[in-house]
């Protein structure tokens, strides 16, 4: 690695230093919110707000250490891709406290918190699923393949998926999906594409997170659950090859749950 000169760090501090003015920018917005959250007002829409304003600030993150990579010869800037982490994580909590975080919910359980937020439409819910699961993408690519946050990151992508998941309003997009002259049709079709892939890396992600690193019971019942929960997509979708398949995955690893804690494998 070429030597990092004075003049190096200074061009670096100059073309960052706007980057952090908008980050600080956003942080006085999000405690500005927080005080109307507190007094109730308006609240599910505010954590949607906010839950972007996140995503803004871990991408004015990402855009630092791009330029720490740049200018300083090759050097990541990890304080602020740990920082891009961390908010991350909030952008999703904030989703959450809209929705929930339960992973195989039935949707009529959450119909209130959905009622909550009906005046949402799905373009602005797509707009925001896919911006986040960008923005994840983004420091998961920063981060690189020997990071030590490898098994973390499956935590978060998961937890992306389920809140991308229940914000979807399935009562309008099983009638979407189907009815392919309604202006929702398209939306819904690339929605449910992604999700499902989504919810099928996670699954796969939790288990290999349990084989290769944890063998903590906890991440093989989460694998489960994420492919019960892509099950029940399926059922709604009406793909009744794809419903048979899941089942049979989640009974193969719930079998292998029980055979690795018999044979004291899994903890």
């Amino acid at each position: 690695m070429a030597k990092i000169t004075t003049e190096d760090r200074e061009t670096f501090a100059a073309k960052s230093q706007p980057h952090k003015d908008a980050i600080n920018k956003i942080l006085a917005f999000e405690k500005t919110e927080r005080a109307e959250i507190e007094k109730g007002n308006d609240v599910a829409h505010k954590r949607l707000q906010l839950c972007e304003s996140m995503i803004e600030i871990s991408q004015l993150y990402v855009a630092i250490n791009t330029l720490s990579v740049e200018i300083l010869s090759g050097a990541k800037n990890n304080d602020a891709l740990n920082d891009s982490r961390k908010i991350l994580y909030k952008a999703i909590i904030y989703l959450e406290e809209v929705v929930t975080n339960i992973v195989d919910v039935d949707f009529s359980e959450i119909k209130e918190k959905l009622d909550a937020i009906a005046d949402v439409s799905l373009e602005k819910r797509y707009y925001l699923a896919r911006k986040l699961g960008l923005a994840i993408r983004l420091l998961v690519d920063s981060f690189g393949d020997n990071t030590k946050w490898r098994w973390s990151f499956v935590e978060l992508e998961g937890r992306f998926a389920i809140a991308m998941k229940n914000l979807l309003d399935w009562k309008a997009a099983s009638k979407a999906y189907f009815d392919s002259s309604t202006e929702e049709y398209d939306i819904t079709v690339n929605y449910i594409r992604i999700l499902n892939a989504q919810m099928d890396k996670a699954a796969k992600e939790y288990r290999d997170r349990y084989e290769l690193s944890t063998h903590r019971l906890d991440d093989m019942k989460l694998a489960i659950n994420y492919t019960l929960a892509k099950r029940r997509i399926a059922q709604i979708i009406d793909e009744q090859d794809e419903v048979e398949e899941l089942k049979k995955r989640a009974d193969v690893w719930k079998a292998k749950m029980e055979h690795d804690q018999k044979v004291g494998i899994a903890s």
